[in-house]
């Protein structure tokens, strides 16, 4: 029988959750998308690909941050 997540990497989401089972991230992989309708599966998305843009600006802004303390205590 095939994995049940679209994404099957090789890694078990089990494996790599568990140990924070409570987590929101956790709970949203493991919902059943079955009784979403088409138009809740696109807010799900468009909520979704807004969270992952201000991920990547904090990442932005963390790799910013290291860097100008990097260059700060070299001197």
């Amino acid at each position: 029988m095939g994995s049940p997540w679209v994404n099957d990497s090789g890694m078990d989401e089990e494996d790599f959750f568990s140990s924070r089972p409570q987590d929101p991230l956790t709970q949203l992989i493991k919902q059943d998308l079955g009784p979403l309708s088409v138009d809740e599966l696109q807010e799900r998305i468009a909520t979704l690909k807004g969270e992952i843009a201000r991920i990547e600006q904090h990442l932005t802004d963390t790799a910013r941050h290291r860097s100008a303390a990097d260059e700060l205590f070299k001197k």
